[in-house]
């Protein structure tokens, strides 16, 4: 059974919850409301920035173009290389009786490098004289009765008419000419003679092997008691390998984007590896004057003074050249462009406005590029443009500064 006092109490504490209830219902209403309110005044200033910033100039970075220096470094591998270089060979057949003259030896010109012992070549130059000998006492013969026809042939040819006969005198005059025949053919055969023994004189002056010019023996290929035959065949072993280093010879290929440069006369300075702290300087003297069609390369010779002969021949070297630059700008990488139609500069003009401009490459050192036409000193060339800036197109410039592209480059 309910008490009187609970009854009362009830419909008051009914009230109190329906009050309570509706006045969460309202707050919770006002906060959804007001939240709905903000979001909807947030979607419209985002709207309008949105517009703003689509509707404004894009923001470049740019950097002036600056002329190259006056000059750019360009080294390059070389190779070494005799100025002279020569294979000795034997000129007479024979064995060898001494050897003078080692690898490493630098020698002068006429020093005699080895000796031949030659018996055949003694042989035959003394048979030669022999045969010429016997060929002048022919001739002593041949003289004799020469001169006894042509007396005999005056006594007959100056007799009165009618002592002798004409027949007579023919006869002697006959004899007269051909004693004369036989001493003309003795004294050719001793002509022939002195040419043999002449060319067996001048071999033997072989059978001492000399130093044709002042330079350095690189290559012994005898001893003594060796056999050697006289010529330079493929069958035949030569006997020294010798090079004259001073001056020396560098060789390098140039690439063709460098080689309208390369004019004899250009400095450069030669380094070694196995040489350090040692710089050698040179000059070109000569090019090929044409383009290798397989290496797209410029031969190039460049002689240096190498008096201590500390450059060897066969060496490799680092060639440096330090090559004029005349009309040339540079600009940093990031402003080349490729686009349709080869690569590109954007450059904004006095009127913040973005143009296009064909541009000439003329060296690619990576992070520099080297243009020779296209663009002026002066000029302000846009840094990474995007894609979606079209030639005409306004834009806001900023100065490009190494900070700001090391934040960049962070962000």
């Amino acid at each position: 059974m309910t008490s009187p006092d609970t009854s009362e109490h009830l419909p008051a504490t009914g009230r109190r919850l329906l009050i309570f209830a509706a006045v969460v219902a309202f707050v919770l209403a006002a906060g959804f409301l007001v939240i709905h309110l903000e979001k909807s005044r947030a979607e419209k200033k985002l709207s309008k920035t949105t517009t703003a910033a689509a509707s404004a100039p894009q923001t470049v970075d740019v950097v002036t173009v600056e002329k190259s220096p006056a000059s750019f470094a360009l080294t390059l591998p070389g190779e070494t290389a005799a100025w002279y270089e020569s294979v000795i060979y034997a000129r007479v057949d024979g064995y060898v009786a001494k050897w003078m003259a080692d690898i490493g030896d630098h020698v002068h010109k006429g020093q005699v490098l080895a000796t031949i012992d030659t018996p055949d070549l003694d042989a035959q130059l003394i048979a030669a004289k022999a045969k010429l000998k016997a060929a002048q006492a022919v001739v002593v013969a041949r003289q004799a009765d020469a001169l006894f026809a042509k007396t005999t042939h005056q006594r007959w040819r100056d007799s009165p008419k009618g002592v002798v006969s004409e027949q007579e005198r023919e006869d002697k005059k006959a004899g007269y000419d051909s004693a004369t025949a036989r001493l003309n053919e003795a004294v050719a055969q001793v002509g022939l003679a002195q040419a043999d023994v002449d060319r067996y004189t001048a071999l033997t002056q072989f059978k001492q092997v000399t130093a044709p010019y002042a330079g350095t023996i690189t290559e012994r290929r005898i001893d003594i008691g060796n056999l050697v035959t006289a010529g330079s065949t493929s069958n035949t072993t030569s006997l020294y390998r010798m090079v004259q280093d001073d001056p020396i010879r560098i060789f390098t290929d140039v690439p063709q984007s460098a080689a309208g440069y390369m004019k004899p006369g250009l400095l450069t300075h030669v380094s070694a590896g196995n040489i350090p702290n040692r710089v050698f300087n040179g000059k070109i003297v000569r090019t090929a004057t044409a383009i290798n069609r397989q290496t797209r390369t410029l031969r190039v010779e460049v002689d240096i003074p190498n008096p201590d002969h500390i450059l060897v021949t066969g060496l490799y070297v680092d060639v440096g050249f330090q090559v004029p630059t005349e009309g040339v700008v540079q600009i940093p990488a990031a402003a080349l462009v490729f686009r349709s139609g080869g690569p590109k500069v954007a450059v904004v003009g006095a009127d913040n406005r973005i143009a296009f401009h064909a541009v000439k490459i003329a060296r690619d050192s990576g992070s520099v590029i080297e243009i020779s036409s296209g663009i002026a000193a002066g000029d302000k060339a846009a840094l990474n443009i995007s894609s979606l800036i079209s030639d005409g197109e306004t834009v806001t410039v900023r100065e490009f500064t190494e900070g700001a592209s090391n934040a960049h480059a962070q962000r």
